[in-house]
């Protein structure tokens, strides 16, 4: 790994006790080593890539990392900890910690070395001799790769001795392709790849793996997949050219699990070829339709599942457009009030010196980000569905939405009505000579005239009135009905933190600040404020009965006052993780009275995001923080009473066995 690390980027006393500070010490080396032009920014980049997944691996290994353009050249820090820090890993804590920083434009070639780490992070004699050493220069040359380990040597002629033994056969090895991916690409691809061959060896089982990471991905030879007996797919992001496999028995798992359990993926893909279990793909990257068997991946999932992911694809491709264009609308009306909104185009009137003219800016600039909303919904909800020919019908089909009023509704059903065409076209079997046409001109022509025709003629108008009709509803809510709308937000917002349910939660907010009204802006108020109230429950039930938690969890506690603060719901999850049975319960509680009180208070709002930082946005802000305050003290009460009933129920148990009485049994069993 030449000049990725140096003997100034390796500390063999790495003395942090969390995650982000570990982050920080060794990020601070690559600031020094002139590698990070913004430290603030860089682990910022890292906090938001550890967010979406834990970055600890079973081994005692650490590898947070991220693409970021606060790094001015591929580089690798290294830490040794004797105490061991929490990355989210199974088997406990990890005292080898690898932080990985690769610029955002950066090359295949220095992607591809830092794939070759995570590849030999899989050898027990690499990782034996990273913790024994004692030198920071040589542990750096090992990392590197100038001092090969005994390890690769023995696998080396066990792959020579296999080749031997292969020829000898009287049949041909179990053949599996596997494909692997994570969202950054660049360390839990590589190793799952390398954790599914080495697996593959131990069974004697030939396992070739495509990974489809940051560095692009060199596609499987075609005849080593059609001699292929299954096909393993351990990704986090959707695989690429699907219909390579159409027809193999298939496993579809999260790229941990390729990881953590190859074995089990192995086993799994021999039963269900023995099963004699296919899966069909679409000819052009489809969606993937379950066979004989009963796969467990979401591409075959049933109906609802399947629905759920298509629906979620679009709402994630429409919340950074909410996020820009309602904040930038938001920030419009704190300086030019609310009329700015009917003011000229800037195009034609600004005035440099004038707040007004700035305002008017933001607000017009919000509100061409905001005149993407439905059209990317709708066309990302069909992207999910049927891949890149969707695109098109499913943009035109938003598009065509706002034209006849129909709104979100209507970008709903036009995203699925395109997906759906475009599937249908999809099936029809054609000449050869018209495939490479398919994707790019037939698929879409036809596919958006279907959709325009439904859309303008038959479902539109109607969509138009149940999106009237829901506007109406939404301005005419008081009393009682506001604050059981808001109870069943703050349920729903709390249930599973980022999870389906909050995601369903936040789209209906936020689909109502593409044409606001009272009522709607509401629901905003109500969304964003039960979904502050997780994390700032358990940041301060940790403050206030430290001895019920962990010190990890003190820890996240001290993060989650933050994360609270700007509605990051997720900041709550490791303790939810961790204790489900009394968290979830506790903060639905929080976030149910949070939601009720927002809506009774009639606090509004007009951002999508922001927490705390945007509250001179709220109308009536001094009640919402009481509200937000109000169920973070009910949900913290009942997570500090139900974790200290558990913590008492053993110290009786401990009485009552050694009393000897019957009762002993009963809660020792609890």
């Amino acid at each position: 790994m030449s000049e990725l690390i140096t003997a100034e980027l390796v500390d063999l006393d790495l003395s942090a006790a969390t995650k982000d500070a570990a982050a920080r010490s060794l990020a601070e080396r690559m600031v020094a080593a002139h590698r990070v032009t913004d430290l603030d920014g860089f682990l910022a980049d890292v906090a938001a890539r550890e967010a979406q997944m834990p970055t600890g691996l079973d081994g005692g290994i650490g590898i947070p990392h991220c693409r970021s353009e606060h790094v001015s050249a591929p580089t690798l820090a290294f830490g040794r900890s004797a105490a061991g820090i929490d990355f989210g890993a199974a088997d406990g804590p990890a005292d080898l910690i690898f932080l990985i920083a690769a610029p955002a434009g950066a090359d295949d070639d220095h992607l591809t070395i830092l794939s070759g780490l995570a590849r030999r992070l899989m050898d027990p004699e690499f990782t034996a001799a990273l913790r024994a050493g004692t030198d920071r220069a040589a542990v750096a040359a090992l990392i590197r790769g100038e001092e090969p380990t005994a390890q690769a040597e023995t696998a080396a002629t066990e792959a020579e001795a296999g080749a031997e033994t292969s020829d000898a056969a009287e049949s041909a090895p179990f053949r599996i392709v596997a494909v692997t991916s994570c969202p950054t690409g660049i360390a839990h691809t590589y190793m799952a790849a390398e954790s599914l061959a080495a697996a593959g060896r131990a069974e004697g089982v030939e396992v070739t793996v495509e990974t489809q990471g940051s560095a692009g991905f060199k596609k499987l030879d075609p005849s080593v997949v059609a001699a292929a007996d299954a096909v393993i797919w351990a990704h986090d992001v959707e695989v690429r050219e699907k219909a390579r496999f159409r027809g193999k028995p298939l496993v579809d798992v999260g790229v941990k699990a390729g990881i953590n359990r190859p074995a089990e993926l192995i086993a799994e893909a021999r039963r269900k070829a023995e099963r004699g279990e296919t899966v069909a793909v679409s000819e052009a990257d489809g969606s993937t339709d379950s066979g004989d068997g009963d796969g467990s991946g979401a591409d075959h999932a049933h109906f609802g599942v399947r629905l759920r992911t298509y629906l979620m694809s679009g709402v994630s491709y429409m919340v950074p457009f909410v996020a820009a264009g309602g904040l930038l609308i938001a920030l419009s009306f704190a300086i030019g009030g609310y009329e700015i909104a009917s003011a000229k185009s800037v195009a034609d009137h600004f005035v440099w010196g004038e707040a007004d003219s700035w305002a008017a800016l933001l607000n017009q600039i919000g509100s061409a980000a905001f005149a993407f909303l439905v059209p990317v919904l709708a066309g990302y909800i069909a992207y999910g569905m049927a891949d890149r020919p969707a695109l098109v019908p499913g943009f035109v089909g938003g598009a065509i939405a706002l034209t006849v009023n129909a709104g979100f509704l209507g970008g709903l059903v036009a995203g699925l009505l395109a997906g759906a065409v475009v599937m249908a076209v999809q099936r029809v079997p054609v000449h050869a000579t018209l495939r490479g046409i398919m994707p790019v001109l037939v698929i879409p022509l036809i596919a958006s005239t279907v959709v325009g025709f439904l859309m303008f003629i038959v479902v539109g108008k109607p969509i138009a009135s149940l999106q009237s009709a829901l506007t109406d509803w939404l301005n005419g809510l008081s009393g009682s009905n506001a604050v059981i709308l808001g109870v069943v937000l703050g349920l729903m917002m709390c249930f599973d933190m980022g999870g389906p349910l909050n995601k369903v939660a936040y789209a209906f907010a936020v689909g109502g600040l593409a044409d606001p009204t009272d009522g709607s802006l509401k629901v905003m108020a109500a969304v964003m404020a039960a979904g502050m109230v997780p994390p700032l429950a358990l940041a301060l039930a940790t403050t206030v009965r430290k001895k019920l938690f962990t010190k990890t969890e003190r820890e996240n506690g001290r993060a989650a006052w933050v994360l609270g603060a700007s509605f990051i719901t997720e900041g709550a999850i490791p303790f939810a993780a961790a204790d489900p049975l009394r968290v979830i319960p506790s903060v639905m509680a929080g976030g149910a009275v949070t939601g009720a009180l927002s809506m009774a208070f009639g606090a509004t709002l007009r951002a999508p995001h922001g927490g705390v930082f945007v509250v001179p946005l709220i109308g009536e802000p001094f009640l919402y923080l009481l509200a937000i305050a109000a169920g973070t003290l009910v949900a913290t009460a009942l997570v500090v009473l139900l974790k200290g009933a558990r913590r008492a129920a053993p110290d009786r148990a401990g009485e009552a066995g050694a009393t000897g009485s019957e009762d002993s049994r009963v809660t020792v069993t609890a």
